[in-house]
């Protein structure tokens, strides 16, 4: 195992489908490259960067999309605070993004809430085609 690859120690969450990866990602079923974790937030390498720097930030708990995680303040508060840790971390001093994508029309792939920190170069226009 790459020693840059941190498994999740965090026990099996309950009241969760095991169709979700990114829930199996925080009961530790399923690696990823952890670069923060909070009580309530885990913040991993993305699989397929866009950027030079492309980093998941998840809720511990399980929150299907952006409209979700909003009716629970604190872990909206603490995703955010754990993206601008990470951003930090990082050193993404020359400016970074922060994306949430919500439902199939909004490119939403995996239906737990994540927000996508991206940065380390310059990253063009919000929108292509527009």
């Amino acid at each position: 195992m790459d020693p840059a690859t941190i498994q999740s120690s965090t026990p099996k969450i309950r009241q969760v489908e095991n169709s979700c990866l990114f829930c199996r990602i925080v009961a530790g079923e399923i690696p990823a490259t952890v670069v923060h974790r909070t009580e309530t937030t885990l913040a991993f390498r993305d699989i397929d960067p866009k950027a030079p720097t492309h980093v998941l930030v998840i809720p511990v708990a399980h929150h299907p999309d952006v409209v979700a995680l909003a009716a629970d303040p604190s872990a909206a508060a603490d995703v955010l605070a754990t993206a601008a840790a990470v951003a930090e971390k990082e050193g993404l001093t020359d400016g970074f993004r922060v994306i949430f994508n919500t439902g199939t029309h909004g490119g939403q792939e995996v239906f737990h809430v994540h927000a996508h920190v991206v940065g380390g170069a310059p990253l063009g226009p919000m929108l292509a085609g527009k």
